[in-house]
């Protein structure tokens, strides 16, 4: 038993620096200069390599406050909007049990296999016939996308919430809005909070879809100004590690307040 604890132990430090060996480099590289970077990639910074200067300029090549502020309200308000709507679909959907929500139900569960890239290119095209090709179509794509799977994990939880809590609600006179924001979202905030975490670390981070929607001046979010470090013939690692860094921080915070309810919410969100 204390082998096999043993050989844990070891294999989860090994898998622990795999995975924070990529971070190790960036954060590393964010210090050094361009000749630095080159010369050693992997090594600590020397009197020579060794600047301040990354940050500073990354922060202004960003435009970091104009892009944090896009990229904040995108998220906020396409998370919120996934969580709200999400959840009272979930508990209709439980409350009302009959073969029609059973097959809304299946509907949004197996949209979920759908790929993002299988509608990429009808989504853009349909997007800019109606005038979506801005942040508000962003947002609205944004709850499309994040709907199924918060629905999915709303479902398994709210079926562990006792019936007869509402029924009593209901029986002191609550209507069915006061029901839900009263009785049911209290009850739920440990999932709601897991979900949050996922849809805020899914839409901050997330290139592809603002790129297609939003890759004009002025609307840029945190990722996409970042990208503008990587040009054709000339690549600014330098910059580019310390931008990387600065996008990180926000939304590592994030998830070190949450990081406790995000297993116990998953557990409890999940399909029975």
């Amino acid at each position: 038993m204390k082998t096999k604890k043993i050989v844990y132990g070891i294999a989860g430090i090994c898998l622990g620096g795999l995975f924070l060996f990529p971070i190790y480099i960036l954060v590393l590289n964010s210090f050094k200069n361009t000749k630095g970077i080159f010369t050693d990639v992997t090594g600590f910074p020397n009197a020579d390599t060794f600047t301040l200067d990354n940050y500073p300029n990354a922060f202004k090549a960003l435009e970091y406050i104009r892009s944090f502020f896009n990229s904040l309200g995108i998220t906020v308000i396409s998370t919120i909007l996934i969580l709200l709507i999400s959840a009272m679909a979930a508990w209709v959907l439980v409350r009302y049990k009959t073969k029609i929500s059973k097959v809304i139900f299946l509907f949004f569960a197996a949209s979920m296999l759908i790929p993002f890239q299988c509608v990429m290119l009808p989504l853009v095209g349909f997007a800019s016939r109606i005038h979506l090709m801005n942040p508000a179509g962003l947002i609205f794509m944004y709850m499309g996308f994040g709907t199924s799977m918060a629905i999915v994990m709303f479902h398994g939880f709210i079926k562990n919430i006792p019936e007869e809590l509402e029924e009593a609600a209901t029986i002191d006179g609550c209507n069915s809005i006061q029901l839900f924001f009263i009785v049911v979202v209290p009850l739920m905030r440990t999932i709601l909070i897991t979900e949050a975490v996922l849809n805020v670390m899914w839409i901050w981070n997330d290139y592809l879809l603002p790129s297609l929607i939003i890759n004009k001046a002025g609307w840029q979010t945190l990722p996409l100004k970042t990208y503008l470090f990587f040009g054709q013939f000339a690549k600014r690692w330098d910059l580019a590690s310390s931008g990387l860094i600065m996008c990180m921080i926000p939304i590592i915070i994030f998830y070190l307040f949450c990081q406790k309810y995000i297993v116990k919410g998953i557990t409890d969100g999940a399909i029975k």
